[in-house]
């Protein structure tokens, strides 16, 4: 006898879903916290004045540690993808939170003692490595919580990480100043360029922790409404059960 897809929906109907599962729409509101954090890392242009004239080096030097982040946010995709399946989102978001937060944090002592390698290191390998945790994470979380609207789960996830430079560069450009310099005549200070990496290590790493919280894989049989797969021919207010494997 042929056995019925897992991936597919049944046509038997369960009770409503019961009311300890998590709210897969707030799932989606973490993972687009997330993504808004790490995805900073492209207004990395407003910090390439301040950074350069710190630390004594030229536009293209310290660009390099932007090249760094994203290849190691590729290698760390990669290669730590087992890892989030293996731990689960929560785990892997902490990760993701740890390493960005001291990668920024690690930056702003880069600038206080004006070493360009320290800054490589902090910001383009251990900054990066929390770049890739942090994008896979929440990607794959949300295909699993949204099998019904996988396209629609990828998009608010990437939404976060296009977002995020839009809403980051005027923050960070602002931030970045000495106190009483404008952006007309800006002046960087070793405290104000410093501070800020500090401050946005700090932040990003509390929102980042914080949603990854709530991060959870769905269980083996999700429960979605009728109205959520077309119907499929089940009565209004019906819930039918979706196996996603494994």
């Amino acid at each position: 006898m042929h056995s019925p897809n897992p991936r597919t929906a049944e046509s038997a109907t369960s009770p409503a879903p019961p009311g300890r599962l998590k709210n897969r729409w707030l799932i989606a509101a973490c993972a687009v916290g997330i993504h808004v954090c790490i995805g900073s890392v492209y207004a990395y242009s407003v910090m390439t004045a301040p950074v350069s004239t710190l630390l004594g080096a030229t536009a293209d030097e310290v660009k390099v540690s932007f090249s760094i982040a994203i290849a190691c946010l590729g290698l760390a995709a990669a290669f730590l993808g087992h890892f989030v399946e293996k731990r689960g989102p929560r785990a892997s978001g902490m990760l993701s939170a740890t390493c960005f937060g001291l990668g920024l944090i690690g930056a702003g002592l880069a600038v206080q003692v004006g070493s360009i390698w320290l800054f490589y290191l902090t910001y383009g390998v251990l900054g990066g490595i929390g770049l890739g945790v942090g994008y896979i994470t929440p990607v794959s979380t949300l295909v699993k919580w949204f099998p019904d609207k996988r396209g629609m789960a990828t998009g608010l996830a990437i939404m976060g990480f296009g977002f995020a430079s839009m809403l980051a560069a005027p923050i960070m450009a602002d931030l970045f100043l000495a106190d009483g310099s404008t952006e007309a005549e800006p002046v960087y200070t070793t405290w104000s360029v410093a501070r800020t990496f500090f401050l946005l290590g700090v932040v990003y790493a509390v929102v980042m922790f914080a949603s990854a919280q709530y991060l959870a894989p769905p269980p083996k049989v999700l429960l979605l409404p009728a109205r959520c797969l077309g119907g499929f021919g089940v009565p209004a207010g019906r819930h039918v059960a979706l196996g996603r494997g494994g």
